[in-house]
């Protein structure tokens, strides 16, 4: 038999073989596509995309916007879901979306492709957007775009509540004491989770820390100093036992205005201040006259914060302390 012959019957064998190999390799590579699209997303993986949704987000709305995001999706727990709740002042006008909307709409369906979800026909509710994102069957991120009027709280409406059933309890992580090390802020905002950072006034790094987290849709509080019974390691300017009205009328106001876009306040330190009942008089309708929160870091077993609150909203600070004046909020 010719040596030609040979060579080309060689050449044939050899090309069947690496096409039959190449065969099978695809036919396992889109076994394993299969197999990776049905398996359902990590936990780690659903906050990640949460986080690239909330980025989105911020980097469209107008000012005045809300955006957050809500840690729900755990592995084991089942169907449970992240969400991403946006609250938008402009309003629609016919059936247009404002301009915000519709970008906010086409980024997520971008980050959706990108990270293999597939989105719900999306519906609506008056002034509200509702959209749902699944990976292999799954609801892993549920979103709620508000639009328009606000109710007294400043936000469009009331979302629908999370179903009650194979959800778990909900946790608020407040990390304080930020302002100084950006290190440890740039570690903290690497947690793929919904925050709330309390920054000192007037550090270093106080802005750039606020302005960062209002980036990412956490929110802000004041940590604000205030006298401890110890009285170490005080900060320059506290809240202190004795001071007149108008000195913590100035103080929390000069802190305020050092932390922008500040949503609540809790106390630094502040076993001394917290337990006098006076100083908290003063302080709980300052807090109210800026529509703020104010959490208890409870310091002091002795703490009367949470009693002068109390008193405030019963409408019986008047009778404890008759020539403040307060307003309606």
């Amino acid at each position: 038999m010719p040596q030609s012959y040979l060579n080309q019957t060689r050449t044939r064998t050899i090309f069947i073989l690496k096409f039959f190999v190449l065969i099978g390799a695809l036919a396992g590579w889109c076994a394993g596509c299969q197999r990776s699209e049905h398996k359902p997303l990590p936990e780690e993986e659903i906050h990640r995309i949460t986080r690239e949704f909330v980025f989105a987000a911020n980097s469209v709305v107008p000012p005045g916007s809300e955006v957050h995001g809500e840690v729900g999706a755990f592995d084991k727990v089942a169907n449970s879901s992240d969400r991403i709740e946006i609250h938008i002042p402009a309003k629609r006008e016919g059936n247009s979306y404002p301009p915000a909307v519709t970008k906010i709409l086409q980024k997520f369906s971008g980050i959706a492709t990108a990270r293999g979800l597939t989105q719900d026909p999306q519906t609506e509710s008056g002034d509200a957007i509702f959209v749902n994102y699944r990976h292999a069957g799954l609801i892993t991120h549920t979103v709620h775009i508000h639009m328009g009027g606000t109710d007294e709280s400043g936000r469009s409406g009331s979302p629908p509540p999370l179903a009650a059933s194979n959800q778990p309890a909900r946790l608020a992580i407040i990390l304080d004491d930020l302002g100084n090390d950006r290190a440890a802020a740039d570690t903290i905002f690497a947690l793929p989770y919904p925050l709330t950072v309390s920054i000192l006034p007037n550090h270093v790094h106080s802005v750039d820390i606020a302005e960062q987290a209002h980036r990412r849709g956490d929110e802000v509080m004041l940590h604000l100093p205030m006298q401890s019974l110890g009285r170490e390691h005080a900060e320059a300017q506290e809240l202190r036992s004795g001071m007149s009205r108008a000195d913590v009328s100035a103080l929390v106001t000069q802190f305020l205005k050092a932390i922008p876009g500040v949503r609540g306040v809790n106390n630094h330190q502040g076993s001394q201040s917290t337990s006098d009942p006076k100083l908290m008089a003063e302080l709980m309708p300052l807090l109210q006259q800026h529509k703020l929160f104010y959490i208890d870091s409870r310091t002091s077993a002795t703490t009367v914060a949470y009693d002068a609150a109390q008193r405030l909203v019963s409408g019986q600070l008047r009778a404890t302390c008759p020539s403040w004046t307060t307003s309606k909020t």
